[in-house]
């Protein structure tokens, strides 16, 4: 058997070979120039155990097939397959004709080994190199996020239900045998009983056994190994997951709905249709276009509480200080706005988009003054309220003023459409109304025209993601996998802006004359 952590260097005829079919304008040999790979080597040594098991695949090697199969949007088996014929890959990979490439099931497992923090590291390295070369920028980042289709089937709420039992039973199996065996008698039972019955009386008795099944098995005693028994683990993230679909069917208004046993992590969301997956979120350097965070969300995730999170991981990773940022409309969001702009704390100046003014002629809710203690309200014409109860849910606080008072003001053609009745004028106080006034403000700024014109940067990139890159549509399944994809899909869009940025041709030399 080959040790492949062994791997001999390229001898003078395979040089000599390469030489001649690899040509020194091909784009790999740009990759290998401007991205140093050995110096992945101390990042990945840490995943790998040097005296245990058999001897690695170098692990340089396995990131160089990670790159080429996002790079070409191929799977596993296709990046071998093409390794074994293409020599220009032969040549970036610095393998030896005569050795046979891994199995496509290596791949599997340095992802697996990897995890969600190699890659995130392995993705951080990618735009430190980006930096080192002086390319990046800290004036401005562009922030956006695009669907991603989960690998799922949606069912519908009855095979839900029916499909969270089945796994259910199945892993409770070795740990209760014959309880396992009386409830797939009682579900023969079932499917008799309800055979003719309509949808909804058949999701509700199902509904109705899976929680007479949690009963019992909430009370399950774990074994003595349970914290290293896969099987117990297993067990419990099926328990735990028809526990949450339960919880769905009880409450349906309530959001956030498991929509697959499949890929529990995948949510329903919408972004222009409803779909079903995950989204992905990304910052970009305006400057040089070099994609400078990434984060994958469930798709009815925060896409505004999530720009907080992107620039935070981007200095921690990067010891830099963003200036300021471009969002979309969910940028309009008061939480977000103070966070950003908070002179103690990221200091970030925030450009967005902001609702249409409504053209109405009555008084705006910015005529009406409140004071400093947020207990009353001031309008136009001189009256006051305290009659006012909170929406947490909006941030706002809600003021009403009495018929009456409305009824013999002077003013009330300009503030109410018709004249009151059982109440007066009401009027919506935002919590973070300091913050939406300067949003408005900068949007008739020169510096905010321009700002939005370089934002469609960030939408070019998102479609080079995922149409060039395999980045639409995910690849396996569960929230750490598709962010490994993206991590892979994002650093191979990197690179090859980099190689755009730091090899392209130099202009010619004016002629003399």
């Amino acid at each position: 058997m080959l040790d492949y952590s062994l791997i001999p260097p390229l001898s003078k005829w395979e040089l000599e070979i390469f030489g001649i079919v690899v040509p020194e304008d091909h784009y790999l040999r740009k990759v290998a120039s401007v991205i140093p790979w050995d110096d992945f080597r101390d990042l990945l040594a840490p995943y790998y155990c040097q005296d245990m098991g058999r001897p690695p695949l170098l692990p340089v090697v396995m990131l160089k097939l990670e790159y080429l199969r996002y790079h070409h949007n191929l799977s596993d088996r296709q990046v071998i397959a093409r390794a074994e014929t293409d020599l220009a890959f032969r040549w970036f990979l610095q393998y030896p004709l005569q050795w046979p490439l891994p199995d496509p099931s290596s791949l599997c497992n340095f992802r697996g080994r990897m995890g969600r923090d190699g890659f995130c590291q392995i993705f951080d390295q990618v735009v430190g190199v980006a930096r080192e070369k002086g390319v990046v920028k800290d004036r401005l980042r562009l922030k956006d996020a695009t669907h991603v289709i989960g690998d799922i089937a949606v069912p519908s709420a009855l095979a839900l239900v029916a499909q969270t039992r089945d796994k259910l039973l199945l892993a409770a199996e070795p740990f209760a045998a014959v309880m396992v065996e009386g409830e797939r008698v009682n579900l023969e039972l079932l499917r008799e009983t309800t055979k003719g019955l309509k949808p909804e009386e058949r999701l509700a008795t199902r509904v109705a056994q899976l929680r007479e099944m949690l009963f019992w098995m909430d009370e399950l005693t774990a074994p003595a190994n349970a914290d290293s028994n896969r099987l117990w683990e297993k067990f419990i993230v099926q328990r735990d997951l028809a526990h949450k679909i339960l919880d769905d069917q009880e409450h349906p208004d309530r959001g956030d709905r498991t929509v697959s046993t499949t890929d529990p992590d995948a949510r329903c969301g919408k972004h222009g249709d409803w779909f079903d997956g995950y989204l992905l979120d990304i910052c970009v350097d305006s400057d040089s276009e070099i994609i400078t965070q990434i984060n994958v969300l469930a798709a009815n995730g925060d896409e505004a509480a999530d720009a907080l999170e992107l620039i935070r991981l981007e200095e921690a990773a990067h010891g830099n200080d963003v200036q300021a940022l471009s969002i979309d409309g969910a940028g309009f969001n008061g939480p977000l706005l103070r966070k950003l702009e908070d002179p103690e704390g990221l200091n970030v100046a925030t450009y967005v988009p902001v609702p249409e003014e409504s053209s109405s002629e009555l008084f705006p809710p910015e005529a009406f003054v409140e004071d400093a203690e947020h207990t009353k309200v001031t309008c136009p014409g001189g009256q006051t309220s305290q009659s006012r109860f909170r929406d947490n849910q909006k941030n706002t606080t809600k003021y009403r003023f009495a018929a009456a008072t409305c009824r013999t003001c002077p003013l009330v053609g300009d503030c109410m459409k018709n004249p009151p009745n059982r109440h007066g004028r009401t009027v919506c106080k935002s919590d973070y109304q300091t913050e939406h006034q300067r949003a408005r403000q900068k949007t008739k700024t020169p510096e905010y025209a321009t700002v939005r014109r370089e934002h469609l940067k960030v939408e070019r990139k998102l479609g080079e993601i995922v149409n060039r890159h395999g980045g639409r549509r995910a690849r396996c399944r569960g929230h750490t996998k598709v962010l490994i994809q993206e991590l892979m899909a994002s650093a191979a869009t990197n690179i090859k802006r980099l190689v755009r940025l730091l090899c392209a041709p130099a202009e010619a030399e004016p002629c003399q004359t």
